[in-house]
């Protein structure tokens, strides 16, 4: 049975930990026994901050291990997994250690507040014989499993033209501060940047146009266009300053040469150019959960988690980067 520690109590500690108790319910191998983070005792009495609802706003930890020093988990407990849910700046410093000591890991995203850091997670991981693998979660959200299946078998021809979005309203805290998250870009655009990676590979150039308007951040609502051989027209949008009643909304529009799909407000619509569109029927369960499961699953068979490769992630960070730079130039095309 796997042993798991979970580093990190905030809004996704929070999501992770409650599909990991919905896998121990549901038998799977695993067991969950101890969570870290510096500020337990107080977040383990409150709610935290996210866009996305999690199961409980308090939540009953009697029958976990509970710590608020890393090192002194670690001294005290044997773990096959450590999940790590704690700002992007620590990624690379505790990733590396924790593959060295033997230990697998999962590390949300992105990856790693630079890319040449993504590059030593990643090389450790090889070197080390690890699994790690970066939460990417929507390579694993049935939405966009979907499309991504829709493209490889070529059911509808190729893709002509391809838009994303992603929108909610300005983070707390830490996310603020864009020395440390990167701001929108890093933190809540990349996840498109990865879909872009993930379903058409690394674009040729990218231009980028993007705005600062909270004080402390970095760029805080980005478009950038995405440049292919085949002349496909690819667009990501995401904005974190959706305030008032917005709530939070992911999408995208993608056509084809013989239909096109749409993906807004949680509803995957199919409309092929010849028939009647249809709503495909997609697994119920959203990417985070799906996303461990894997995770959890190449572990206990001593594999890497082939659709999430740590790689490709630091690949998708690398494109972010170009295209903060391409921002800095206000929108000049950066080649890759």
């Amino acid at each position: 049975m796997l042993k798991i520690g979970l580093v990190g109590f905030g809004f996704m500690g929070r999501m992770h930990f409650d599909n990991y108790e919905r896998l121990m319910r549901e038998g799977a191998d695993i067991e969950l026994t101890a969570i870290c983070d510096i500020r337990i005792e107080e977040l383990k009495n409150g709610g935290t901050w996210g866009n996305i609802a999690t199961e409980q706003e308090v939540y009953d930890l009697s029958k976990y291990k509970l710590y608020d020093n890393l090192e002194q988990m670690l001294e005290q407990e044997q773990f096959d997994i450590i999940d790590l849910t704690l700002p992007t700046p620590l990624h690379a410093e505790l990733v590396i250690p924790l593959l060295e000591r033997g230990i697998h890991v999962l590390c949300e995203k992105p990856v790693a507040r630079t890319a040449e850091e993504g590059h030593k997670m990643a090389e450790a991981a090889r070197r080390t014989g690890k699994t790690l693998m970066i939460g990417q979660c929507l390579r694993f959200w049935p939405a966009y499993e979907y499309l991504k299946a829709c493209i490889e078998d070529g059911r509808f021809g190729a893709v002509t033209s391809a838009s994303f979005f992603r929108g909610s309203a300005s983070p707390q805290g830490w996310f603020l501060n864009g020395e440390l998250s990167g701001g929108c870009m890093l933190d809540m655009h990349i996840h498109d940047t990865d879909m872009v990676n993930w379903l058409f590979g690394k674009p040729t150039a990218v231009s980028s146009l993007a705005r600062n308007v909270i004080a402390g951040s970095a760029y805080d609502m980005v478009s950038t266009h995405y440049a292919y051989p085949d002349g496909k027209v690819v667009n990501a949008q995401a904005d974190w300053t959706l305030q008032g009643d917005f709530g939070f909304a992911m999408g995208y529009r993608v056509n084809f040469e013989k239909g096109n799909i749409i993906f807004e407000k949680d509803v995957v619509k199919v409309n092929p150019n010849d028939v009647a569109g249809f709503v495909p029927e997609l697994p119920g369960d959203m990417g985070y959960y799906r996303e461990i499961k894997a995770f959890v699953e190449a572990v206990n068979k001593g594999e890497r988690v082939e659709a999430c490769l740590p790689e490709s992630a630091v690949e998708s960070l690398e494109i972010v980067e170009a295209e903060i730079r391409s921002a800095d130039q206000r929108g000049v095309w950066v080649e890759l």
